[in-house]
């Protein structure tokens, strides 16, 4: 069997994206700079805070859970939730090394959240309860500037976030 052969067959892993919202309706981005030790792979990029949903964790508290565990926010308010599940697949060179080799790419349950305090609050640096920086520094941007910015393997899922939640947008 081919190694693609293989990876089709592998499940999707259950993670969550907060799709953060300032007062002036621009998007929290934080940057990433990963070594050959991450599982999406080597390289710097841009990204929404995202991960994923312990076993029996309902999504909406692995939402609030990973976007304080990335960014140390607690102040925000839930906007929506995305309708169904978005799917990506990691690139070919990653699939079957990422998370172990368990997993083809991620099927993600996206949240719309209002942040509601200071941007004193927001450090990346040292992430709160001793957990590991994921972004280097961060930013805030306009939603459609979303797709532009990311990883292409993650392009069409951002595509798809700034199209469902782009109404929220005064």
């Amino acid at each position: 069997m081919s190694p693609a052969a293989h990876t089709d067959t592998l499940p999707y892993r259950p993670c969550v994206g907060a799709l953060v919202f300032n007062r002036d309706d621009y998007v929290f981005l934080g940057h990433r700079a990963d070594g050959p030790e991450e599982p999406e792979g080597p390289g710097t990029w841009w990204q929404m805070p995202q991960g994923g949903v312990d076993h029996t964790e309902d999504p909406r508290d692995a939402v609030l859970r990973e976007l304080y565990e990335e960014t140390g926010i607690r102040s925000v308010e839930i906007l929506a939730e995305s309708e169904g599940w978005l799917l990506y697949d990691l690139p070919p060179e990653l699939q079957g090394k990422a998370w172990g080799g368990r997993y083809r790419g991620q099927k993600q349950k996206w949240f719309a959240l209002r942040f509601v305090g200071e941007d004193s609050e927001i450090d990346v640096l040292n992430p709160p309860d001793g957990h590991k920086a994921e972004f280097n520094r961060w930013k805030w941007v306009p939603l459609e500037d979303l797709p532009r910015l990311v990883v292409p393997f993650k392009r069409n899922v951002y595509q798809q976030i700034v199209a469902e939640f782009g109404h929220l947008v005064a």
